[in-house]
């Protein structure tokens, strides 16, 4: 795994996380859909994010679970493991 977020691992986090089964196909044709679109809520993209916090040992930004499409969040999660923030 790189320190790269993927929509692949979004896909696997938010059925690990929140029990919900979405294709990673679907995720990258709609990137800027809404989370709720994909069943997904700020409840399950909390635990997204402490899992994503977990696994590196850093906190993310306090507005990550704020996030309303897979591509914010990825830009987000990316951009901070990336600078280190």
């Amino acid at each position: 795994m790189s320190d790269r977020l993927t929509l692949e691992e979004l896909a696997a986090l938010m059925k690990k996380g929140a029990g919900l089964t979405v294709d990673p196909v679907d995720l990258a044709s709609r990137p800027l859909a809404r989370f709720d679109e994909f069943g997904l809520d700020s409840l399950g993209l909390l635990g997204i994010v402490g899992e994503l916090e977990n696994r590196h040992g850093r906190p993310l930004p306090p507005d990550a679970d704020r996030c309303k499409t897979p591509q914010e969040f990825l830009d987000l999660v990316n951009n901070t493991l990336m600078t280190g923030a």
